[in-house]
């Protein structure tokens, strides 16, 4: 919960469901958790699934001292990072990822991973997450492929061809 509420903090997203208290509906839309924060930071591929509990741990120590700081009542219903609103929540994260915080690669790293959730779908197979509406490739408007499974884009992005088709290039676009 401590960690959805921090990748929340970075991309907000609507409440998934009545009293949900780590996306706080912040924005309207799915944000990071909806687009599979927690599933990317958990996958053993990406290096920070065996810091999580410790990340979690050295969030709520962070909110515990922040709210002290400014003589804020956490609710004890919930971990103190997640009993913070947003406007507190995004203080906090602003403190931790300061360049002068001396945890700032931690920070960065965590809200890195969530941004990747987001618009990358780094987790996911790019043709299934599109498939299954990811809402972050969706929101940047990520083309689905052709029926075949492949992307082929008839127009050049630069408006004009920047180099010729290897001559051994396969017809799948591989090269020989």
């Amino acid at each position: 919960m401590v960690i959805e509420a921090y990748a929340d903090t970075i991309i907000p997203g609507e409440r998934r469901f009545d009293g949900d208290r780590a996306c706080l509906g912040a924005a309207p839309g799915a944000g990071a958790v909806a687009a599979g924060a927690l599933e990317l930071l958990a996958w053993s591929a990406g290096g920070l699934a065996h810091q999580l509990e410790t990340m979690a741990f050295l969030l709520n120590m962070h909110a515990g001292e922040y709210a002290a700081e400014h003589n804020l009542v956490l609710a004890d219903d919930v971990p103190p990072f997640v009993a913070l609103d947003f406007t507190h929540r995004t203080a906090l994260v602003r403190r931790l990822t300061d360049p002068e915080h001396p945890e700032k690669q931690l920070w960065i790293g965590l809200a890195l991973f969530s941004n990747m959730a987001y618009d990358s779908a780094a987790h996911l197979n790019t043709t299934d997450a599109l498939a299954a509406g990811h809402p972050g490739l969706l929101a940047i408007g990520y083309a689905a492929p052709d029926a075949d499974g492949l992307w082929r884009f008839p127009r050049f992005s630069y408006g004009r061809q920047l180099a010729p088709i290897h001559p051994n290039t396969t017809p799948t676009g591989s090269p020989a």
